[in-house]
């Protein structure tokens, strides 16, 4: 719905993250404001820093996990927050590391709580329409019989393992939108976003895909967690094209599935990146990671049927704009010092 004051004011947390980058550019040319919250935790300013000379674009370095009043920001003057406030709230903020994941289970933990609370008030305050990111963690591991998943099902996991504060954090997010919906009747939007890849991801943090990238730039063995691990990959432009759809809706669909039912050999990605970077790396068969499981493929038929929605952009064309991202930017990590950790 379009706002009565022209441009829709719209909150991004998360917003210099990788996915948030991407959706903070669609929501610039859908000719709206803006507001990116981020605190450069598992993000760089690299990110946006295209973005800062856009008059309709601003940013506020902010934990979420800290409350906040927007309207104590002169800098959000041309936001007229007392007349318009929002129309719309993003809620894509919460840390999702490889190697460092020991560093943030706690910030985890509470970016699917005490932070999701702040933001969902801000949202009441302004009657915002609201998106949560939420993730295919909720389904549990890949099921045995390796059937699509479909929105109205749930696996099953360890609620004391290492990887709750994120996997049972997304059930909980979840169930804590709801809850608004139900007692302050905000519109709510919950997508359940599967494996994600393309420029600007974490070049330094464990990530499949950067890190076979790089691994074979190097010329390095590249290591592939079991020869039968297979997962599905959607390209972040067709992602960011979901959520923005979905928040386009007149009424709330349920959770969404946002993914490619595409399903891969982890061991034939990995053949084909040192394939298209010339590479002499050799695939080294390894066992996985505590942080790492294999997760099931979604089924689309909600988003095909709901958004008129399909992955466009194939495997084969994200990956490769995504070895030019890498070999253009490897020298852009995220010094530990710089961030404060």
């Amino acid at each position: 719905m379009p706002s009565p004051f022209g441009k829709k004011n719209v909150i991004v947390t998360g917003g210099a993250g990788f996915i948030g980058t991407f959706l903070c550019e669609r929501l610039l040319k859908e000719d709206c404001r803006v507001l990116c919250i981020d605190n450069f935790t598992t993000s760089h300013p690299e990110n946006i820093a295209h973005l800062l000379k856009n008059p309709d674009f601003e940013f506020i370095r902010h934990d979420v996990n800290e409350t906040f009043d927007l309207e104590q920001y002169p800098e959000l003057q041309l936001f007229n927050l007392r007349l318009q406030g929002f129309q719309e709230v993003y809620h894509l903020a919460c840390p999702r590391t490889g190697r460092r994941f020991d560093k943030f289970q706690l910030e985890t933990l509470l970016t699917n709580s005490v932070g999701l609370h702040n933001v969902l008030e801000v949202a009441v305050k302004w009657k915002a329409k609201f998106f949560l990111a939420s993730s295919a963690v909720v389904y549990g591991p890949r099921p045995a019989d390796g059937h699509l998943l479909k929105e109205g099902e749930y696996g099953t996991f360890g609620h004391l393992e290492p990887n709750s504060c994120y996997d049972q954090g997304k059930q909980w997010a979840e169930t804590m939108v709801d809850t608004y919906r139900q007692v302050h009747g905000i519109d709510i939007r919950i997508g359940r976003i599967f494996r994600t890849f393309g420029p600007r991801m974490p070049l330094d943090d464990g990530h499949l895909i950067p890190d076979f990238i790089q691994n074979a730039m190097d010329g390095k063995d590249i290591a592939v967690f079991g020869e039968d691990l297979r997962s599905s990959f959607l390209y972040v432009t067709d992602c960011v094209d979901a959520i923005v759809r979905s928040m386009q809706l007149i009424k709330d669909p349920g959770p969404m599935n946002i993914g490619s039912d595409y399903d891969l050999k982890i061991s034939d990605v990995a053949r084909h990146i040192i394939e298209l970077t010339g590479s002499s790396s050799h695939i080294a068969i390894e066992e996985p990671p505590y942080y790492m499981a294999q997760h099931g493929l979604p089924d689309l038929t909600k988003a095909r049927e709901e958004l008129g929605w399909l992955p466009i952009v194939t495997f084969e064309q994200g990956l490769k704009r995504t070895i030019e991202y890498t070999s253009a930017n490897r020298g852009i990590l995220r010094p530990e010092n710089e961030m404060g950790l």
